[in-house]
C-alpha cells in the first residue's frame, strides 16, 4: 500500500512510527515539555503567613498520572480499534510523573483507526483550568465527563483521501485528559462519520476518567489506611 500524505496532525497517526517520534520530540523539548509548560505557565501565588488555605497551594488530587494503557476498556479498544492489541503501546515522555500517553492502532482490510490517551498533572486546579482554557475552540461540551469537557472534530482530504478525528479534552481536578481517535477507509477514500468518531473518542475518555479517579481513589484508601 502506498503511503497517503495527510496533513501532519493527521498524517502522524497513519505511521505508528512516526507518532511515537514526534510525540517524544513534543514531550521532551517541543510544545508539551516540562519547559514550555514553565514558559508558559502564570506562578501560582504564594500564601503568606496569615492568609489561609488557596487553590493554588492546595495539595493535588492527582499526584501522578496513571498508567495509561489500562486506563481505557479492553471491550471499548475491541470496538473502537478492530484488531488493535488490547495491550496498547505507551508513548514516551521524559517524565512520568507530569504525562503518560498509550496509543491503540490498526489497519483492518482497508480501515485503518487509531485511538490515543494522554495524562498530564498540573500542580494545582487553578494552572490546569488556566491550561484548558487556553485549548483550541471546540464543536460543543461534555456535561457528564470530569470537571469541564470538549469535544472537537475535524475532516482532513489529501489526495482524494480523507480523514475524520474527534479530540475529547477533559479537566478533572488538576489533571488535563486528552483522547483523540480518527479514521480512514483506504478503500473507498472516505472515511468514519462525525458521529462515529465523536462517540468512540467520548467513550474513551469516559473510561480514561473512571480509571483516573479510580486511582485517586486507592490513593486515599492507603492514605487512611496508614
Amino acid at each position: 500500500m502506498r503511503s497517503l500524505p495527510l496533513p501532519v496532525t493527521l498524517a502522524a497517526r497513519l505511521l505508528p512510527v512516526t507518532v511515537l517520534a514526534c510525540v517524544g520530540w513534543a514531550w521532551s523539548t517541543g510544545p508539551m515539555s516540562d519547559s514550555a509548560d514553565k514558559a508558559h505557565e502564570t506562578p501560582a501565588p504564594q500564601a503568606s503567613a496569615s492568609d489561609g488555605p488557596s487553590e493554588s497551594v492546595a495539595a493535588k488530587t492527582y499526584a501522578e498520572p496513571p498508567s495509561p494503557c489500562g486506563t481505557v476498556a479492553g471491550k471499548t479498544v475491541t470496538s473502537l480499534v478492530p484488531g488493535a492489541k488490547t495491550a496498547g503501546k505507551e508513548l514516551a515522555a521524559t517524565d512520568e510523573s507530569v504525562r503518560r500517553g498509550c496509543s491503540w492502532s490498526a489497519l483492518k482490510g482497508y480501515d485503518y483507526r487509531w485511538l490515543d490517551v494522554s495524562f498530564e498533572v498540573k500542580e494545582s486546579d487553578a494552572l490546569a483550568k488556566q491550561a484548558y482554557t487556553a485549548g483550541s475552540d471546540a464543536d460543543s461540551t461534555a456535561q457528564d465527563i470530569g470537571d469541564q469537557a470538549r469535544l472537537a472534530t475535524n475532516l482532513a482530504t489529501k489526495d482524494k483521501q480523507q480523514t475524520r478525528e474527534a479530540v475529547v479534552t477533559v479537566r478533572v481536578a488538576n489533571t488535563l485528559v486528552t483522547v483523540t481517535y480518527n479514521g480512514s477507509d483506504f478503500e473507498s477514500k472516505g472515511a468514519p462519520s462525525a458521529d462515529t468518531v465523536s462517540k468512540g473518542a467520548l467513550q474513551a475518555a469516559r473510561d480514561a476518567v473512571a480509571a483516573l479517579d479510580a486511582t485517586a481513589d486507592k490513593g486515599k484508601g492507603s492514605a487512611d489506611g496508614a
